[in-house]
């Protein structure tokens, strides 16, 4: 199955769950069509970087959108895989694929220089407001404790 949006009426993206297990998903809605991808935190965190090189290269957005919340559960759609994303200077866009992680999805997303802005922001925002790293061997913090590998367990890591 392939997901095409050209123009989508919104991007969203969120989390539900705890931190330390959170479930990290994307949204497209064009119209009353709705795509749910279900994405790990790196990768989120990946394409919210090469969302913002792109962006240099393509001159100041205009106003952003502000309203990046999902929307209400519903089924996931897809499990994503593999994430690219390409611009096309012509029309002034960014093309974002996410196929799914067994090959047999894709979503393709048309992104305008202020969606692309607004969903790098806000999936930076997500990923910092998870677990903080661990000073020493930079993996997630957990409130419960931490066998922190770079002290074979020795010491409790620094705060």
């Amino acid at each position: 199955m392939n997901y095409v949006f050209n123009a989508p009426d919104r991007v969203m993206v969120g989390t539900r769950g705890e931190v330390g297990s959170r479930l990290f998903l994307f949204q497209v809605r064009e119209g009353r069509r709705l795509v749910i991808v279900k994405c790990e935190k790196q990768q989120l965190a990946s394409l919210a970087n090469w969302l913002a090189v792109a962006l240099e290269t393509m001159g100041r957005p205009g106003h952003l959108p502000e309203e990046l919340e999902l929307e209400a559960e519903y089924e996931v759609d897809l499990v994503a895989g593999e994430i690219s994303i390409g611009l096309d200077q012509e029309k002034n866009v960014i093309e974002l694929l996410i196929a799914s992680d067994d090959e047999t999805t894709t979503l393709e997303v048309t992104l305008t220089r202020e969606w692309a802005a607004a969903l790098s922001i806000g999936v930076t925002r997500l990923v910092e407001a998870g677990r903080p790293p661990c000073p020493l061997c930079s993996l997630p913090l957990d409130p419960r404790g931490h066998d922190c590998p770079r002290t074979n367990g020795h010491t409790a890591p620094l705060r």
